[in-house]
């Protein structure tokens, strides 16, 4: 595994959230709607992953992407 999981998790805990953020209008899934974000999975590891580690110690980072989302919507969620 490349990054850090998201902990432990129940069989059905992921769905039923998803469902539940749908239901009330996640504006993380518009935005996901609208704009490709993958699109910026390499630039993003290109430039914000360590490639130059001498071992696999300490923690795995965050998915890159992941990340990109809340820091754009954190930025743009007010227009």
């Amino acid at each position: 595994m490349k990054y850090k999981s998201s902990g432990n998790v129940g069989l059905f805990d992921s769905w039923n959230t998803k469902e539940k953020l749908s239901k009330m209008g996640n504006p993380l899934e518009r935005l996901s709607n609208v704009m490709d974000f993958e699109m910026f999975r390499p630039e993003l590891e290109d430039n914000l992953l360590n490639h130059d580690k001498k071992n696999n110690a300490g923690a795995k980072p965050f998915d890159v992407v992941m990340m990109f989302k809340i820091m754009f919507w954190g930025r743009y969620r007010d227009f």
